[in-house]
């Protein structure tokens, strides 16, 4: 497990941290909270230090002949400070080094990870922006801050995002960070870099990501809809992985019952063409585009605005469908030059193809798609203009739902990569890997 030094700053946010770090420690990683003075006026050390199990300090003066202010960076595999104000991003920024959390900053040659939480006019303030812009381009992941309900009656931008959502993106950092700094290869005691350099650990810092999640809902009437099974999973996957490697993620959702990505600015939408709309706007700045929402095929062509009744006679109303645009291929369509963009095909495996392709698929992807499958993979591919398709053969039982997932990535370069079943953040990363190629 990891070492982490989790900083505190002087926020009336500090009271989550307490479910932070005890998230943290439950997972088995060694934790030792460094507030700030002012921190402590918000929750004191005897707290910190019963929910740790490690000594609380705050200056460079206790326990000098450790050297805690040269130690504590030096050993860490991660240093997280949730919440971090503005004038902890400022002093930061600067290099200053006034208390024992800003001396571990300067000494630390571990990733970074600052989680703001402040008003919104602080967070908009022009100073702040700077700050988080140098952090940032120093190597520092600093998310986003979450929309929601500020101190007092303010809401805004500011918010902290949620305990659980910050302690799975210090997941996502550490097993990026080992993933770089421990290849399968490397043998056992060999020495490695502390985080490898910041440009391979952070390696969408300074891109726009778009990413579409969920399962759109057609409306029939005022209580029906067609729709489908997606759960929103791999696509919040993309979006959390895409932040643990430093990008400025909007994350475009459609009927999702997840809590909201820590760092990514969610927008949320209910119908394809509210998709279509949202996934556009986003995508005019984006330098990657990842569609992993499952759009429905089909609407209704007449929407009823009463309760559909079913009759006396019993008889089933006669629906009429028309076709949804196809929004993969209207971007592949008018995307700018350099621009990524990754499309998904969910099949399905007819019974004939499954019994006599499945061994051809199985020599060809490594994984179970038959090769119908894969066809109409490649054909989706080429239809839409894409750079990638995410081939995934789905069920009732299979992917939706799931938290792991299997995949063939067909390229249009020819390229094909098989992708074996394992979390669907994993899965986001390798996939991660190809478009940060192309970029």
């Amino acid at each position: 497990m990891a070492r982490i030094v989790l900083g505190v700053a002087g926020g009336i946010a500090a009271y989550k941290a307490c479910e932070l770090l005890r998230r943290l420690t439950e997972a088995g990683h060694s934790v030792r909270v460094v507030p700030t003075a002012a921190a402590l006026r918000f929750v004191g050390a005897p707290t910190w230090a019963a929910l740790s199990g490690q000594p609380v300090a705050t200056d460079v003066w206790d326990g000098v002949h450790e050297v805690p202010h040269v130690r504590l960076g030096q050993q860490a595999d991660l240093v997280m400070v949730a919440p971090a104000t503005a004038d902890l991003l400022a002093r930061a920024a600067h290099g200053l080094a006034d208390d024992l959390l800003t001396n571990t900053l300067l000494t630390a040659r571990c990733p970074v990870v600052y989680a703001p939480a402040m008003h919104t006019e602080m967070w908009e303030h022009p100073a702040t922006a700077a700050n988080v812009a140098t952090l940032r381009a120093r190597g520092a992941v600093v998310v986003e801050p979450a929309v929601g309900r500020l101190t007092g009656a303010d809401s805004g931008k500011g918010r902290l995002p949620e305990p659980d959502e910050l302690f799975f993106l210090a997941g996502r950092v550490l097993a990026r960070r080992d993933r770089l700094t421990h290849p399968p290869d490397t043998p056992a005691g060999a020495p490695v870099s502390a985080a490898g350099p910041a440009g391979l650990l952070l390696d969408l810092a300074g891109r726009h990501v778009v990413v579409t999640a969920g399962g759109t809902r057609e409306p029939l009437d005022p209580v029906r809809f067609l729709g489908n099974r997606s759960s929103g999973k791999q696509g919040y996957a993309f979006a959390r992985t895409a932040v643990a490697r430093g990008a400025r993620v909007t994350l475009v959702s459609a009927n999702v019952a997840l809590p909201d990505p820590a760092g990514a600015a969610v927008v949320r939408v209910g119908t394809t063409e509210e998709l279509r709309k949202a996934t556009l706007e986003a995508a005019a700045s984006a330098d990657a585009v990842v569609m992993a929402a499952a759009p429905a095929d089909f609407r209704p062509a007449e929407y009823a605005p009463s309760k559909i009744q079913k009759s006396a006679a019993a008889r089933a109303p006669v629906l009429r469908l028309v076709t949804n645009p196809d929004i993969a291929a209207e971007l592949g369509g008018r995307r700018r030059p350099g621009q990524v963009l990754v499309a998904f095909a969910a099949e399905t495996a007819a019974a004939h193809e499954t019994a006599a392709g499945q061994d051809t698929a199985e020599r060809g992807a490594g994984v179970g798609a038959s090769a119908g499958v894969l066809a109409r993979g490649q054909a989706k591919l080429e239809r839409k203009r894409a750079d990638l398709i995410v081939v995934n053969e789905v069920g009732a039982d299979r992917v939706f739902g799931a938290d792991s997932n299997e995949a063939t990535v067909l390229g249009a370069d020819g390229s094909m990569v098989t992708i074996t079943e394992r979390s669907k953040e994993d899965l986001a990363d390798i996939v991660w890997d190809l478009v940060v190629a192309r970029l």
